[in-house]
């Protein structure tokens, strides 16, 4: 864990609190402020002394929240809504979220164009490029779903391959229904070989060359999406 950081276990009353592996008690007079309020969390940690609430989850630590003097979270919530009430403060609020909303338009719409240009399916699948396009968009390009799509650790059109596969994967094969043995290595073996096969499929959208399109998966799994 890192420099202020503690290992909670037990959110009622007082919990069983680790640091360095020892055994610890929350001082008198402090209090929990669960993760959620980001203003806050910050006010209190600017206000003096605090533990940051980590707890263990699948070989990582996530914070949940800190730990602080009861007086200090107080007064941090008592300053910020007072701001809260400002009609200053509404008017910056609002204006960072027609900001966001224009910022998540661009990228939704150069995120689709990514998309399409990967699938660059023939002239006469272009109906079901536009449908697969926007299926996708939908799923991946939100903010905060943490897909591939959110990544700015790849480009624009990986993130785009990435996605319209892990779209695939769910919706035109039977992953989501698969046993898979707990073995290192053979999820992402299995996962190789359907992404093979979605390649195959979009190969034939691209040349042109759809046969019998009630029994194509992917034309199923999209009629199915537009219900």
């Amino acid at each position: 864990m890192k420099e202020g950081e503690i290992l909670v276990r037990g959110l009622s009353g007082k919990p069983n609190v680790f640091r360095d592996g020892k055994l610890i008690s929350v001082p008198d007079g402090w209090i929990f402020v669960p993760s959620g309020d980001s203003l806050l969390t910050r006010r209190i940690k600017g206000a003096g002394e605090y533990w940051v609430h980590v707890r263990e989850r699948k070989g990582r630590t996530e914070s949940v929240g800190v730990w602080a003097p009861s007086e200090n979270v107080e007064s941090a919530r008592l300053k910020i809504a007072a701001e809260r009430e400002d009609p200053a403060y509404q008017k910056r609020l609002e204006s960072g979220r027609k900001s966001r909303e224009k910022k998540q338009t661009a990228y939704c719409q150069e995120f689709r164009q990514a998309v399409l240009d990967f699938l660059q399916f023939h002239p006469s699948c272009r109906e079901w490029a536009e449908k697969f396009a926007d299926a996708v968009v939908l799923q991946s390009a939100g903010v905060g779903s943490g897909t591939v799509a959110r990544t700015q650790r790849i480009p624009i059109e990986k993130r785009a391959e990435s996605a319209v596969i892990a779209w695939m994967r769910h919706q035109t094969t039977a992953y989501d229904e698969m046993k898979i043995a707990r073995i290192k290595g053979k999820r992402f073996e299995v996962r190789r070989e359907l992404a093979k096969q979605s390649r195959a499929l979009l190969e034939s959208f691209r040349q042109g060359t759809v046969t019998d399109p009630e029994q194509n998966p992917l034309i199923c799994a999209l009629n199915k999406k537009s219900e």
